[in-house]
């Protein structure tokens, strides 16, 4: 069965940092995009950033470029977002995903296949 299970979410001060982390079992997704989104209160889900499965290509949305950073650990089957310079905009459910299949791009809610349950990021201003 896979899963994948984010951590490291919580309640920040603007300006400050967090990462998270998503830990996938069940298979291996070194050849997988993988990528983080986020879903505000009474907002739809919105595309964040992803990397493909060699780690040379990143994706971001504009309102994060500059401030946010994807990576990911194909050892460890874990995919990483570092977020600095947390605004009060960025407080959201923040989800981990992989994309639908090998060696397809992740952009977008319909380009993913798994899921995390997601993890809380609050930003307080």
């Amino acid at each position: 069965q896979v899963q994948l299970v984010e951590s490291g979410g919580g309640l920040v001060q603007a300006g400050g940092s967090l990462r998270l982390s998503c830990a996938a079992s069940g298979r291996t997704f070194s050849s997988y995009y993988m990528g983080w989104f986020r879903q505000a209160p009474g907002k739809e889900r919105e595309f964040v950033a992803s990397i493909s499965w060699g780690g040379g290509s990143t994706y971001y949305a504009d309102s994060v470029k500059g401030r946010f950073t994807i990576s990911r650990d194909n050892a460890k089957n874990t995919v990483y977002l570092q977020m600095n310079s947390l605004k009060p905009e960025d407080t959201a459910v923040y989800y981990c995903a992989a994309a639908e299949g090998p060696f397809r791009r992740l952009l977008s809610s319909s380009d993913a296949r798994y899921w995390g349950q997601g993890t809380q990021v609050t930003v307080s201003s």
